[in-house]
């Protein structure tokens, strides 16, 4: 290899798939700026530089000039859509990063950057460069020879894939890289409409030229093919001779190849340090400038790690930065004697209201320990109460009245500080304001951590808990071993902060009509939530033990299965013997997807279309799903096990999901398999807490579909509601215009999968693959459930026209959902705003129904003096922990107050269920 590596880019293809690359999830500044795109390029461009280490480089961008290509062919690119608005604004961004990093741009007019980069390429061959064209374009396999390759980046995972003389001829099924360009002069190019010949698709060209080597070649022996195929190139042979014409790429531009005008340089720190700051790309900035902060990442069990820099969320309204934080007057002072808590005391029974963070020895706060308290009452001030001393019991004491007053209690996060204060032995009594709930429901899409708070709305960066007990991980010191003068300024900081969000967050809330959802949901459910923590669930261990046994035995069975079907034994876990197995072995599918690696697709989405093929794919995926079952949930759910309390204690996330659902992680309840029987069998080990308890299970029968039955008031809809009529047979009676008693069972699968559907905006397509149907019955279908249903056509219409005009739906209850794609010139980025426009309303709507009944459930067993205690929420369901003297008085008021939390205008059905373990009383 030669140590002169030039990297040249194709900046317009790696700038659209850097945007696209986030179509479902679109990065935004504080300043409602879309920043995917240059957020995208620029991770893209720094992981070249640091992993590849080119010595030269370029980025090379095409001009609006025509070319050679325009000239020979008006129609030449003539289809291309129009660019995405809020890629259009990136473009001057992204060249000023380019700027910033101090890398060359070419253009050159006449000429597209596909033919600059092939001339620059040859060129830096010819002078012993090891050269790498940057790009996704196909187009470019035509240019490979010795040292000049194709680099595509990194992307979903999988790692850059390097394409040399080899690996393109095995790809193309060619001798030589050249004919690439024969292959795409039959193939065509629908993106830069080349015509190529009708009807011949990638594979018919790759095997005509594999037997006449060129198409010129194909088209002297054009007598020698058979029916269409001679026809088609006798008649469209001189369009095979254009297309190809089109599709070669120039390798003579008029260009010099000026070795040290693209020699890499350092970047410049200033010019790039502006961009980032502008774009808020601090984790990209810490990178680049050697001060890289490895954000924590938090294993959920059934879930996926989830890292602090996650892309941002879809946001839309415009956010001012408020204001900005004066370091130079904020004063932050010790509490360390009883004198000086008492005159803090008298301080805060004086003020209206008062800021507070609780400083603990560990981060859960089912085992973790106060060592400190933080109070502001002013801006720019603060003051820490140190509780690592003898008197910390004196200390509580005297600030038990003052948490238990009618003042109002402000906090980041409140759940925690509540569950630390009550370990404490102190009683938090309301009015709250939490700025983390505040900001949720302000930019439901966006992050909540009062780090990017500060950074956001007070243009402030806080001091990072990194700095004073280092990063998380084994050797992470606890917060008790940090000195008390770094302690106090870090702690009275965190409240001076919250109080200036709170000040800004508080007019918002009003201004865009949240308070009732902020003050009648978001936070009475905080003490319910916590409740339900502490509370925990008790697991049968043994149960789990021998179910683990259980599943080892079905595992062994159902693999002895595949290897008899299969007629070979293989790792069954390696997706790349697997596909053997499938494609080359049993030929389940005359043409296989593959990944970008080469090996073959075996996802579970491929396995279902295959699933009628063969056996082995029903095993297969019996065989995944038991080792799932084993894995994550049997042989983990023991491990989280507290052992204080001998119960498993869920986390309930309530600022997490933008339609206003509640998660949990530790474990992630939500994803406790219930479609399978063996699945269901998980839930027998969550059990009641004593022999005399049971559990009880309340759940909301198809709440959804019963809200956009109300909210749409379509009346065939609402009807069948208040019918009490089985809603999936009466939508099959009317759209397949048969009597209720004469649906079939097919029938009512059908409209149960177009019911739910619609819901989440399904379209033809969708369905039809949904349910192994034609696009044209697809079609048919649900154009005759907008004739029979045209309230929820109305409904859906209405949502989009009110999502396009205002940027945002809303719940029943107020909640907003923000849609800034919906206006979107670009169809399919528009299509999933829609679809969120949809939905959002009905899911959050059913979101707050639930989180509403369990507050009213939560007061009506205090008001009753009743023991029974809340334990879980899973999707529209309740669980309880019930005395058995209790059962019919408690399982009358779930009915009760889950069916009146939200009336709707249709009736509420809720069904309870009793049991010694979750599986009998659901």
């Amino acid at each position: 290899m030669s140590e002169k590596k030039l990297f040249l880019l194709d900046g317009m293809a790696l700038i659209y798939r850097a945007y696209f690359a986030f179509t479902n999830n679109h990065r935004y500044n504080s300043k409602g700026l879309c920043t995917s795109a240059m957020y995208g390029f620029a991770n893209t461009l720094l992981e070249v530089l640091q992993k590849e280490k080119p010595s030269h480089i370029a980025v090379v961008f095409d001009t609006s000039a025509p070319t050679e290509r325009h000239e020979i062919f008006p129609a030449y690119k003539a289809q291309r859509e129009a660019m995405p608005e809020d890629l259009s604004a990136s473009i001057p961004y992204i060249f000023k990063l380019i700027e910033g990093f101090n890398i060359p741009v070419i253009t050159m007019d006449g000429f597209e950057a596909d033919d600059i980069i092939g001339t620059l390429a040859w060129k830096a061959s010819d002078k012993g460069f090891d050269t790498y064209m940057m790009t996704p374009d196909k187009d470019f396999a035509q240019l490979v020879r010795d040292n000049v390759l194709i680099y595509k980046p990194a992307r979903m995972g999988n790692g850059a894939e390097v394409m040399d003389v080899a690996a393109v001829n095995k790809k193309w099924e060619i001798e030589h890289p050249l004919q690439v360009i024969d292959i795409l002069a039959l193939w065509g190019d629908a993106v830069d409409n080349i015509p190529g010949i009708p009807g011949f698709g990638e594979k018919t060209a790759k095997k005509l030229i594999a037997e006449f080597g060129s198409v010129e070649n194909m088209i002297a022996n054009a007598t020698k093919l058979k029916g269409s195929q001679q026809t088609k190139v006798l008649e469209f042979g001189n369009q095979a001779l254009l297309s190809k014409k089109l599709a070669t790429i120039i390798t003579d531009v008029p260009i010099e190849f000026e070795e040290k005008s693209l020699n890499l340089d350092p970047p410049d720190k200033e010019k790039l340090d502006e961009v980032f700051k502008e774009l808020e790309f601090r984790t990209l900035s810490q990178r680049v400038f050697g001060q890289q902060a490895q954000a924590p990442v938090q294993q959920d069990l059934f879930g996926s790690a989830q890292s602090s820099t996650e892309p941002v969320r879809n946001e839309v309204e415009h956010v001012e930065v408020f204001s900005k934080i004066d370091t130079d007057t904020q004063n932050y002072s010790l509490i360390n004697s009883t004198a000086e808590l008492e005159a803090l005391i008298s301080k805060l029974e004086k003020a209206e209201e008062f800021c507070f963070d609780t400083e603990t020895d560990a981060l859960d706060p089912l085992v973790a320990n106060v060592i400190g308290i933080s109070f502001s009452i002013n801006k720019n001030e603060g003051c820490y109460v140190n509780l690592l001393h003898d008197d910390k019991e004196v200390f509580l004491n005297l600030l038990k009245p003052i948490f238990g007053s009618d003042k109002l209690k402000i906090a980041q996060n409140l759940k925690f500080d509540l569950m630390i204060l009550e370990r404490a032995g102190i009683e938090l009594k309301g009015p709250f304001f939490d700025t983390m709930l505040a900001h949720y429901l302000i930019e439901p899409d966006k992050r909540h951590n009062m780090d990017e708070l500060a950074r956001n709305y007070l243009q402030y960066e806080p001091v990072s808990i990194e700095t004073l007990i280092g990063k998380k991980g084994k050797d992470q010191l606890s917060m008790s071993t940090v000195t008390l003068d770094k302690l106090k300024d870090y702690a009275s900081e965190d409240t001076d902060v919250t109080l200036q969000l709170k000040q800004i967050f508080a007019p918002i809330i009003k201004e865009r009509e949240l308070t009732d959802i902020f003050e009648k949901i978001e936070l009475p459910l905080v003490p319910v939530l916590a409740e339900m923590e502490r509370n925990g669930v008790k697991v049968d261990k043994e149960f789990l033990d021998k179910y683990s046994k259980e599943l080892e035995g079905y595992i062994g069975e159902t693999e002895k299965n595949i290897f008899e079907s299969a007629g070979v034994k293989f790792n069954i876990a390696s997706p790349k013997q697997l596909g053997e197995v499938l494609f080359d072995k049993l030929k389940l599918m005359e043409k296989p997807k593959k990944t970008k690696t080469g090996q073959y697709q075996t996802n579970e989405e491929v396995l279902q279309k295959l699933a009628h093929e063969h056996e082995i794919v029903n095993q297969i995926l019996d065989y995944r799903e038991l080792v799932k079952l084993k894995s994550t949930y049997v042989d983990a759910l023991p491990q989280l096990i507290l052992p204080s309390t001998g119960r498993i204690h869920t986390s309930f996330n309530q600022a997490v999901a933008a339609t206003g659902r509640l998660s949990s992680n530790n474990p992630n309840l939500q994803n406790i398999p219930i479609r399978t029987e063996k699945g269901r069998h998980i839930r027998k080990a969550f059990v009641a807490s004593s022999p005399e308890h049971v559990l009880i299970s309340a759940d909301y029968s198809q709440i959804e579909l019963r809200v956009i039955a109300s909210v749409s008031e379509d009346p065939n809809m609402m009807d069948a509601f208040i019918n009490n009529l089985d809603i999936h047979t009466s939508t099959a009676s009317k759209v397949f215009g048969v009597p209720y008693d004469e649906v079939t069972k097919e029938m009512r699968g059908k409209a149960k999968t177009v019911n739910f559907g619609i819901i989440y905006g399904i379209s033809v397509f969708g369905l039809s693959e949904r349910m192994g149907i034609s696009r044209g019955e697809a079609k048919e279908i649900i154009e005759e459930y907008f004739t029979k249903f045209p309230g929820i056509k109305k409904y859906m219409d209405d949502s989009i026209t009110f999502a396009q005009k205002n940027g945002f739906v809303k719940t029943i209850m107020g909640r907003r959902r923000y849609v800034p794609d919906v206006n979107s010139r670009n169809q399919t980025v528009r299509g999933f705003a829609e679809r969120n426009a949809i939905n959002a309303p009905i899911q959050g709507s059913a979101a707050d129904m639930i989180k509403l009944a369990m507050i009213n459930v939560y007061n009506q067993l205090k008001a009753q003096g009743l023991k029974s205690k809340m334990l879980l929420q899973v999707h529209d369901e309740l669980i309880l922990d019930v005395p058995k003297s209790e059962i019919e008085q408690v399982k009358q008021l779930l009915i009760n107050e889950m069916s009146n939390a939200m009336p709707l205008k249709v009736p509420i059905l809720v069904e309870a269920g009793v049991g010694d373990n979750w599986l009998e009383a659901h």
